[in-house]
């Protein structure tokens, strides 16, 4: 007679139970989707703020001058007479591009005076990842000069700044010793690195007596190496179209070119509206 009311009991239980833990999992459902809301945005606004974070400022410079064409015919003739140019190899020349000239004088038995001349362009465009181009040419502009001044052999290494040559120039200047043939030869080593923006141009000029000729003065091979560099960073600024010959102007930016041109269709727009009026 009892065991039925007991069954009962337990059912109405078991069933009164089934409510409140529906209304548990219903609250538990709600605060996971806010949650999962929560970390959706957090994780789209580090997304945003991580874009923002990897923008850089575009390269000045496109492209490089011809390496060959760098110096004038004049400075040509005066620093390496008679020679004629040999382009290095570049798998791209809008990058990197090199040209050197080398000029014996040959003057019989009272000896024979070498000169060698080389130029070196190497051009930066800025990336998300690694930085901007001017922070890449800057880098490798402080590498040339360290590599400069450890170059194998050197003596005497000194080093000193150039002035209105690019945005920065340095200039390496050493003594080299060399065989020719069965003579030992002093070889006076001019090094120019200047950069120019995300452009960093490397001249090299040396000169040396042969056959008991008397070593070129290194002042006078300095002069003629910093007047190569100027010209050729000029080269660099006139190849943009809007550099001035000294090497000291920068073409104008991208930015500045857009603000002006919207300026002058303004302008336009304006005259054109004035007209309309008037008539």
């Amino acid at each position: 007679m009892h065991r039925p009311t007991k069954r009962l009991t337990r059912t109405l239980v078991c069933a009164a139970a089934v409510p409140a833990v529906l209304v548990v999992a219903g609250c538990s459902s709600g605060s996971g989707s806010d949650s999962a809301k929560d970390d959706s945005q957090a994780k789209a606004s580090a997304s945003t703020s991580g874009a923002k974070a990897k923008k850089v400022a575009p390269a000045t410079y496109k492209e490089l001058p011809q390496a060959c064409s760098a110096f004038s015919k004049d400075t040509l003739g005066d620093l390496v007479p008679k020679a004629e140019s040999k382009a290095g190899a570049s798998d791209d020349e809008s990058t990197r591009a090199n040209c050197s000239w080398s000029s014996l004088e040959n003057n019989g038995v009272k000896g024979s005076q070498f000169r060698w001349l080389n130029v070196s362009l190497v051009r930066f465009d800025s990336d998300v990842n690694r930085g901007s181009g001017d922070k890449l040419a800057a880098s490798y502009y402080a590498k040339q000069i360290t590599d400069a001044k450890a170059t194998k052999g050197a003596k005497d290494v000194k080093t000193m700044p150039v002035s209105k040559t690019g945005d920065v120039a340095t200039q390496i200047s050493y003594d080299r010793k060399y065989k020719d043939k069965k003579d030992t030869v002093t070889s006076k080593q001019q090094t120019i690195v200047s950069r120019v923006d995300n452009v960093v141009v490397t001249v090299d000029y040396n000169g040396s007596g042969l056959a008991g000729e008397d070593a070129p003065a290194a002042g006078s091979l300095s002069k003629d190496a910093q007047k190569a560099a100027k010209e050729a960073v000029a080269k660099v600024i006139e190849s943009a179209k809007g550099g001035d010959a000294d090497g000291s102007a920068k073409p104008s930016t991208p930015a500045k070119e857009s603000k002006e041109s919207e300026k002058s269709k303004d302008s336009e727009k304006s005259k054109d509206s004035e007209k309309s009026e008037k008539s």
